[in-house]
């Protein structure tokens, strides 16, 4: 597509963390839909043109000239963004070509002389959908939760076409007298200041004399390490409430519980394989540390979302996330609730803190005063520090549709980064859907440890059963 010269009105500069992206054309967020029917690709086209390419950013060709990024307009054309391949109705693996599909979209560059996204409709039956839809946008559009809430703008219910999707929405605290909610209040100062001055102190030095465990998954001497292998399974999510009611702790407790107990259990496997007991006690003695994402955007209303796509709405939109380096408990436990415990101590701990507030004007500031190469040198000693990157999203607590399409299921992820493993967890009505990204010279066997994180759901299941079977009794 040639770009023409647009009126100079119509330009948009690019924000400083969408400038960051620009300069890497393989940095992408990709979006997996199952569909409970066949995708029908002329209906698929309609809906987009109806609503995603409304919006400036999905109708726009990011440019740059003499070191200054713009926003210039085009016309668009829907068709040249949606792909439709060829594909054997009768291929003997399909969940495997499907996997083989989106590693090939994670290490494919996007071409930047057009609109930054893409949908590959295809009609293709794994054994988790009648059909599979593929998105691609590039970061600079925006971080994965806007982009993920903006195409989630674009579904309705199933069991009403004009209606949005509903969320779960966070427990209300109960109303206190004013006395008490004076003193509730001035001790929820207290511990936000004491939280936030030992977090920051804290990501401070770790930024500074980084000390991590990312050599336990180290690829190729020399190596950089880049996100090749995109996997995702799902589980039922009445298996995380059960933990979750049966320890008073939060689904988002339950979750970081199970991932960093699969973690560990493939840890020691790999190291119990590879190394010697004296290795072995040096892995025991390092802090391993994950970086959990945060999202800042006050708006979180799926109306609100929607109006992302109408002129003059008031969400924020773009890069807007803040990161907190997080501790992680990978040493080996027999009570497998352990590992939820610590997360919970951990994620309460954080949530104290304005940690994300912070890592985000870290990264402002950076940018204003001493420039990308120095952003791009934070963030790249934060993945190349840190054991992997972790996200877990709350979906629709009822069934949607994409444009007449029934969804069984979505997944999102991110490729480009220099991280040897990125971990998302999404919910979707009553499943939890659970997404690796990976770095196949460093992680070759990702749907082991896959595997490992659900069977530690179970065990903690069956604890959790005793534990509460146990009190019962006494």
């Amino acid at each position: 597509m040639s770009i023409k010269r647009q009126v100079t009105e119509g330009e948009e500069p690019v924000s400083p963390f969408a400038k960051i992206f620009s300069y890497q054309r393989s940095v992408a967020n990709i979006v997996t839909f199952g569909l409970k029917i066949e995708v029908d690709p002329p209906i698929f086209v309609e809906g987009l043109k109806n609503t995603l390419i409304n919006h400036p950013r999905f109708s726009s060709i990011l440019v740059t000239r003499h070191g200054e990024s713009k926003w210039i307009p085009t016309k668009v054309k829907v068709e040249d963004h949606v792909i439709v391949p060829e594909i054997d109705p009768y291929i003997e693996n399909p969940d495997e070509f499907l996997e083989n599909y989106t590693s090939n979209m994670a290490l494919s560059p996007m071409d930047m002389s057009q609109p930054l996204w893409e949908f590959h409709l295809l009609k293709l039956k794994t054994s988790l959908a009648e059909s599979v839809v593929v998105a691609r946008f590039h970061h600079s559009l925006g971080d994965g939760m806007s982009l993920m809430s903006l195409l989630l703008a674009c579904t309705r219910k199933v069991c009403d076409p004009e209606a949005f999707p509903t969320f779960v929405a966070p427990k209300k605290s109960k109303a206190k007298n004013a006395c008490w909610s004076l003193v509730a209040w001035l001790w929820f100062l207290v511990r936000t200041t004491f939280h936030t001055c030992v977090e920051l102190f804290n990501a401070l030095v770790f930024m500074c004399f980084p000390r991590d465990s990312a050599i336990c998954l180290s690829g190729k001497p020399g190596a950089s390490r880049s996100i090749d292998k995109i996997i995702h399974q799902i589980i039922p999510l009445d298996d995380v409430k059960n933990v979750k009611n049966a320890m008073k702790m939060t689904v988002n407790d339950v979750v970081f519980g199970m991932v960093q107990a699969g973690l560990s259990r493939y840890l020691n496997q790999r190291y119990d394989l590879e190394t010697t007991s004296d290795t072995r006690k040096t892995l025991d003695k390092l802090c391993h540390r994950g970086a959990v994402i945060f999202n800042l955007r006050p708006n979180r209303d799926i109306e609100d979302l929607a109006n992302m796509m109408a002129k003059g709405s008031k969400c924020r939109w773009g890069n807007s996330l803040g990161y907190v380096i997080i501790p992680l408990w990978l040493k080996p436990e027999d009570d497998m609730l352990e590992y939820v415990r610590q997360a919970k101590t951990t994620m309460d701990r954080k949530k104290l803190s304005l940690e994300p507030l912070f890592s985000y004007g870290l990264l402002k500031l950076t940018m204003d005063f001493l420039g990308i190469k120095a952003v791009r040198n934070i963030l790249n000693r934060l993945f190349h520090n840190t054991t992997m990157i972790f996200s877990n999203v709350v979906g629709p607590a009822e069934e949607i549709s994409f444009f007449g399409h029934q969804i069984s299921y979505f997944a999102g992820s991110v490729s480009g980064i220099s991280q040897a493993l990125i971990i998302n967890v999404q919910s979707y009505v009553d499943k939890l859907i659970i997404n690796l990204a990976v770095d196949s010279d460093v992680i070759p066997d990702p749907h082991h440890l896959c595997d490992l994180i659900i069977e530690s759901l179970s065990m903690m299941k069956s604890a959790a059963s005793e534990n509460i079977c146990h009190a019962s009794e006494v």
